[in-house]
């Protein structure tokens, strides 16, 4: 061996050192064994907490879990009541809309109909008017046209014996309608006239000359008929003092009483009273009624006469009653006195039935019968 190296080991300070390095290292080992055995401790305790923890999050897992099944099962149930029920909301709006609807269409196709309906009225109507017009515009259709309204008014109105249409007067002449009222005032005559070129000729006129030309024409127009009918249906002896023109249009018949005043003047002043189809309504209920009024004055006498029978009816009536009044006079008086008689009767017999019979002990005088008494006592 090397002598350093003896040197080296028996020197006592490396000795020291080497003997704290080998304590250093049974140390070393101790505290090594100790921590491998409080590594082994803690590493048990430490798996035993995972396994808890393991367990524990299992345990939770398992319940959350649970938990979102069960909030599944209960979304998955909510869902299907909201969809359930908004299935039946959708389709009942879906079943109103659709009775709306058919009812909607149902209307629509009524009103359709009434629309076609009107459609036709209303062409038929356009079609009547043109005809309406033609008529108007013809001088003899017109004519017609007013003494056909006259005509219906008038039989309307009154019966069939206070008319009569296209009478021939004592001149010749015929009038439209011949009203047959008595004296006075006498049958008045009605003649039907139309002055339309007149009044559509005012109606239509641009400016005021125009305007001016109308209203004479339509004023001449008037006058000539006022004329015509006062010297052919006034006839003293045979017709009223007076005569009626008849115009069948409310519309001339304003027009004429706004505007054309003096034109009504003279025909009040010839005694030919203008009328509308209204006014000439009212003068007809007027005369029906003196008409009505007529005739009760004819049949006054027949009333008369039936009420002076009813009179003498009811005198002989009265005159019977008497005589039966004094039969039954008569008779009550006759049962009054059986009834007195037939009272004393029953009093008498009551009397006897009191009576009390003995024999008695000296004979009494017999008592003379008494007379009988007259019904009357």
């Amino acid at each position: 061996m090397d002598p350093n190296i003896l040197n080296q080991l028996t020197d006592p300070m490396l000795l020291l050192a080497i003997i704290a390095g080998l304590a250093g290292l049974g140390i070393g080992a101790v505290v090594a064994v100790a921590l491998a055995r409080r590594d082994r401790s803690a590493s048990a305790e430490i798996s035993g907490r995972l396994s808890q923890m393991a367990e524990s999050q299992a345990a939770v897992q398992a319940r959350l879990g649970e938990q979102l099944q069960a909030q599944e099962r209960a979304v998955t149930k909510a869902l299907e009541e909201r969809l359930t029920e908004l299935s039946k909301r959708v389709g009942d709006r879906l079943q109103d809309s659709a009775t709306r609807s058919h009812n909607t269409l149902a209307e629509l196709r009524e009103r359709l109909a009434v629309i076609d309906r009107a459609q036709k009225n209303i062409t038929e109507l356009s079609t009547q008017v043109v005809g309406l017009q033609e008529i108007l515009n013809n001088k003899q259709a017109r004519g017609s046209f007013g003494e056909i309204q006259l005509k219906d008014l008038v039989e309307n109105i009154l019966p069939p014996s206070a008319y009569a249409f296209q009478a021939t007067l004592g001149n010749g002449k015929r009038a439209d309608c011949l009203l047959k009222l008595p004296n006075p005032p006498g049958p008045i005559a009605i003649d039907s006239k139309f002055p339309l070129e007149g009044y559509e000729a005012l109606r239509n006129a641009g400016d005021d000359a125009a305007r001016l030309q109308a209203r004479r024409r339509l004023a001449a127009d008037l006058r000539t008929h006022v004329q015509a009918i006062a010297g052919r249906y006034i006839l003293p002896g045979e017709t009223a003092e007076s005569a009626l023109m008849f115009l069948p249009s409310e519309a001339v018949y304003a027009e004429l009483h706004a505007n054309f005043r003096e034109v009504v003047e003279e025909s009040y002043r010839a005694r030919v009273w203008i009328v509308s189809p209204t006014t000439l309504m009212a003068t007809l209920n007027t005369v029906r009624a003196v008409l009505k009024d007529v005739q009760m004055r004819k049949q006054a006498g027949v009333i008369q006469a039936e009420v002076t029978k009813l009179l003498e009816d009811i005198a002989r009536l009265d005159e019977r009653t008497g005589k039966l009044q004094r039969h039954f006079d008569q008779a009550a008086d006759d049962l009054r006195l059986i009834r007195v008689s037939t009272e004393k009767i029953t009093r008498r017999g009551l009397r006897i039935e009191e009576l009390e019979f003995e024999e008695p002990e000296t004979a009494e005088p017999a008592i003379a019968p008494s007379r009988p008494r007259a019904v009357g006592d």
